[in-house]
């Protein structure tokens, strides 16, 4: 008698068509698997975060059950997906989410000959729904530590006590504990939890990666941009591709923006999120005309962006930057180009960065002096420099981070908790 192919649930809050990082870092986990002998099915939501309407045509979902669930076939992969929306209502988002754990638990339990569950946070509460799927199922459980939670409501939203912060700190000690394996992105989130387990070899780091097959440097006669939007030029071209939103701290840029007002360097921000209103307002107030405000472009658009600009800046606030590493990272380094990064001393993005010689980082904590780095950065730095930096970091993409090492450590971990 043939033995039957292990079975991996993936239950993620995102996934392909969604797009956002962690949908395509777990869109190349689940193919990992699936060339790996895996039989791989994903439990998700309907696309909701960066819902591009390409995308959705590339792989269309066909409701179930009148509405109540839907599924699609990312590239031979089942893909079974909840409905969620952006609500606008607190009520209404609360409920949502409440819907989708209850339905998250029944699709779970309605799987059979499930091996091993596969989840990243957030929410918290994913790690312990596959925990009961797991045991009425027999399955292993790995949870995915993308951020730290509660440590990041903590620090976002000041509390530091109360029942919610008790609920959910026992809750986190909880997931880890009972999971079979944890794994997390890097040292620093590693020494963060570590003594919150009963027993720290369940705790592994593996990094996050990149596509190097999509992210690569490019020629200039490659870039395929449009030129009213991208025009070619001679000033230094600062670039953010990604979220406008409370990750990042906008001020410094803008600050630095009006004081280079007078020289040949350009900023694009490309993105949406609930900061774009304040820094396209500031723009206008402010006369930046060499900053220029774009919406979200294609994923396919990104190493084209990427070799137009110079330079990428990513700016952490000091409410998100302990608690979460962007992914996008990988991806600038991947197509060969250096980084600008304001971030506290020992944050996972200064950490992994002061490794790498392809980043000017700046940590320190006062305004005036911040700003003031970023504008001698900026002016004393040649296309020719920057460029040399790119190369360094494209070099450590290739040797550790590319997307054929990393994802065959996710299968090398679930293969050996599963034999």
């Amino acid at each position: 008698m043939m033995r039957r192919s292990p079975k991996i649930l993936i239950h993620s809050i995102v996934f392909s068509p969604d797009g956002v990082s962690t949908a395509y870092l777990y869109n190349d986990i689940a193919l990992a698997f699936k060339q790996k002998g895996y039989e791989v099915v994903v439990l998700t939501t309907t696309p909701h975060y960066n819902v591009l309407e390409e995308e959705l045509a590339k792989q269309p979902m066909t409701k179930k059950l009148g509405g109540l669930y839907y599924t699609s076939s990312f590239k031979g992969i089942k893909v079974i997906h909840i409905p969620q929306k952006k609500f606008g209502s607190t009520v209404l988002r609360i409920l949502g989410f409440v819907y989708w754990h209850i339905l998250s638990l029944i699709l779970g339990l309605a799987q059979k000959n499930i091996s091993a569950i596969l989840s990243p946070s957030p929410p918290l509460t994913i790690g312990f729904i596959n925990l009961v799927i797991g045991k009425v199922k027999g399955a292993k459980v790995v949870y995915n530590v993308q951020e730290i939670y509660p440590d990041f409501l903590i620090e976002q939203g000041g509390l530091k006590s109360g029942t919610i912060i008790s609920i959910l700190k026992w809750l986190e000690k909880f997931v880890y504990n009972k999971s079979d394996a944890v794994t997390t992105i890097d040292q620093i989130f590693y020494n963060t939890i570590a003594e919150r387990f009963n027993d720290r070899r369940k705790l592994h780091i593996i990094p996050n990666f990149v596509d190097t097959s999509l992210y690569r440097p490019l020629a200039k006669e490659e870039i395929l941009l449009d030129s009213t939007l991208f025009r070619v030029s001679n000033t230094l071209k600062v670039m953010y591709a990604g979220n406008i939103g409370h990750a990042q701290d906008w001020e410094p840029l803008l600050s630095a923006a009006i004081l280079l007002k007078d020289e040949p360097i350009e900023f694009y921000i490309i993105g949406e999120g609930v900061m774009k209103d304040h820094v396209i307002e500031q723009k206008r107030v402010n006369g930046l005309n060499k900053v220029h405000i774009l919406p979200y472009q294609p994923r396919e658009s990104m190493p084209h962006l990427l070799a137009f600009a110079d330079l990428q800046f990513i700016f952490m606030s000091k409410e998100m930057e302990g608690h979460g590493f962007p992914s996008k990272v990988y991806t600038i380094m991947a197509c060969a180009k250096p980084l600008i990064v304001c971030s506290g001393e020992k944050t996972p993005i200064i950490n992994f960065l002061k490794e790498q010689h392809c980043a000017k980082l700046i940590t320190t904590r006062d305004f005036s002096e911040k700003v003031n780095e970023i504008v001698l950065f900026l002016k004393n730095s040649s296309k020719e420099s920057l460029q040399t930096l790119g190369n360094a970091g494209y070099e450590e993409i290739k040797k550790k981070y590319s997307k054929e090492v990393v994802t065959a450590d996710y299968v090398g971990l679930i293969d050996k908790i599963l034999n």
